[in-house]
């Protein structure tokens, strides 16, 4: 069985919620209608994310972005690899996506993957007139043309390192660690 081993931290607490005002500022900046603009945060960790950016934005400009909720779990391509029984949450999208400028938000770009299930999730709901991507860490391996128009930080990382993202709201924790897979002789 795989273990990790943790090589680095990436970023602190202090330096995630900096990021996240960098990443507000500039939404607003590249935003033509901010009325039209709503977050939808990829479950599991793409929903605080969404959650925090919609506080910044609302600290910032006194405007309420609204947020949803997208499961993407019976999207997958790898849906048989990932569980014999996947485990799916509900999404919760309490707004209309026709028409909004809709900005995807996860944790981690890698391979692109999560994303292309997450567009087959979110076009089920109806036509955006926009979609833009979102992301606190791109660490490369693209296996799909898919890149994010917001990038929190680029991490290059082998294909045996893992980005964990670790969230008070999730983990009880707030960084983001460099990790290795390593085999059970070595830990």
């Amino acid at each position: 069985m795989p273990l990790t081993r943790e090589k680095a931290q990436l970023m602190s607490a202090s330096e995630i919620d900096r990021t996240l005002v960098r990443l507000a500022h500039e939404i607003l900046e590249k935003t033509k209608d901010p009325a039209q603009l709503a977050f939808i945060g990829i479950r599991r960790r793409g929903v605080p994310l969404a959650q925090r950016l919609s506080a910044k934005i609302e600290a910032l400009e006194k405007l309420k972005v609204p947020v949803g909720i997208l499961d993407i779990n019976l999207y997958r391509d790898d849906l048989t690899t990932v569980d014999i029984k996947p485990v799916v949450s509900a999404t919760e999208i309490a707004f209309s996506v026709q028409g909004k400028d809709i900005i995807l938000i996860d944790d981690v770009l890698y391979t692109g993957r999560t994303i292309r299930a997450a567009l087959d999730a979110l076009f089920d709901h109806g036509r955006p007139s926009r979609v833009s991507l979102l992301v606190l860490i791109d660490r490369g391996h693209r296996e799909l043309p898919i890149e994010a128009r917001y990038v929190g930080r680029k991490v290059q990382t082998s294909d045996d390192e893992i980005i964990e993202v670790k969230f008070n709201e999730i983990d009880g924790m707030e960084k983001v660690l460099l990790v290795e897979r390593t085999n059970a002789a070595e830990a």
